[in-house]
């Protein structure tokens, strides 16, 4: 169980959310938030496809650094932001579904990197299948370097 450094950690973490611009063209939400914890959904778009149709992996790459950005965020200290410094994604099944979800959760918090994991999956009405994982680091910046 994590515990955050700051008592204002979730209305910061939705400050910063809002100003992501990709998230706002991806129409991405927040569905789930907790110290160490985030899950962001999208809709299906045509517009996010690939080729064969699927949602491309680009986008679910996009949303599994957001949530697991997001996830080491709710942990730092007021003085601090995140920036990720490395990611490796596994697709494991073809991202079609009628609504995707990104959840990120952090392994470590350290003062300096913390390690997260992340799952993206499709959901199509009950049906919820496992898409892609993610490993990722991220860094903790003071903000005054920003």
């Amino acid at each position: 169980m994590f515990h955050p450094q700051t008592p204002d950690w979730e209305l910061r973490v939705r400050a910063s959310f809002a100003r992501q611009g990709l998230m706002h063209a991806l129409n991405a939400a927040i569905e789930h938030i907790r110290p160490g914890e985030l899950s962001i959904t999208i809709p299906f778009n045509p517009a996010y496809g690939q080729q064969h149709g699927y949602v491309h992996g680009g986008v679910i790459a996009s949303l599994l650094d957001s949530a697991c950005g997001y996830a080491a965020l709710t942990l730092m200290p007021a003085d601090r932001e995140v920036l990720t410094v490395e990611f490796k994604v596994n697709f494991v099944s073809p991202a079609q579904g009628s609504r995707f979800v990104a959840t990120g959760r952090v392994i470590r918090s350290g003062r300096t990197f913390s390690v997260c994991t992340g799952e993206a999956v499709a959901i199509n009405g009950d049906r919820r299948t496992t898409i892609a994982i993610m490993q990722a680091t991220m860094f903790a910046m003071h903000v005054s370097q920003m």
